[in-house]
């Protein structure tokens, strides 16, 4: 009896150890994410403006989580066919932008959004000269690090 008794104390032990330790790493990684966030305000303004090609400019704000960009667009710009890993929810806010999406044919007028799944292929048109405001979950490591060569020095 005293045996079943050690066993369920050392079980019981192990499982208060693991249970401390788990909490101990929940705390490390709430306080890591907590000093990694922080409110940010920006404005438009205050950001350059990207050249990516003659016909395509942009500026964006990255977040922990998230990215939103904001993306100008000459009428007959070309954004080559790609995809990526992050979600993106596109909003037109001046323009119109046609999509080759899924097999269809989608254009994105101002006051619009489209939302793209991760990882499926798409390409775009500027129809005519175009605002639009991408967000993106998570954020373009390829456009933080500049390496987007597919947008770079093309029509």
């Amino acid at each position: 009896m005293a045996k079943k008794l050690k066993n369920r104390t050392t079980t019981t032990g192990r499982k208060a150890r693991s249970a401390k330790s788990h909490t101990r790493a929940q705390r490390a990684v709430t306080k890591h994410v907590a000093s990694k966030s922080q409110l940010q305000y920006v404005l438009w303004r205050t950001i350059p403006l990207e050249d990516l090609n003659p016909l395509l400019q942009r500026q964006f704000v990255v977040g922990q989580e998230i990215m939103v960009a904001r993306v100008l667009l000459k009428k007959g710009c070309i954004v080559p066919e790609h995809s990526h890993h992050n979600e993106q929810l596109t909003y037109i806010l001046e323009g119109a932008l046609k999509f080759w999406i899924d097999g269809r044919e989608i254009v994105v007028h101002a006051g619009e959004v489209l939302c793209i799944p991760a990882h499926m292929p798409h390409k775009a048109e500027a129809l005519e000269d175009t605002v639009d405001l991408d967000v993106f979950n998570p954020p373009r490591a390829d456009w933080i690090n500049k390496t987007d060569q597919y947008l770079r020095g093309q029509k």
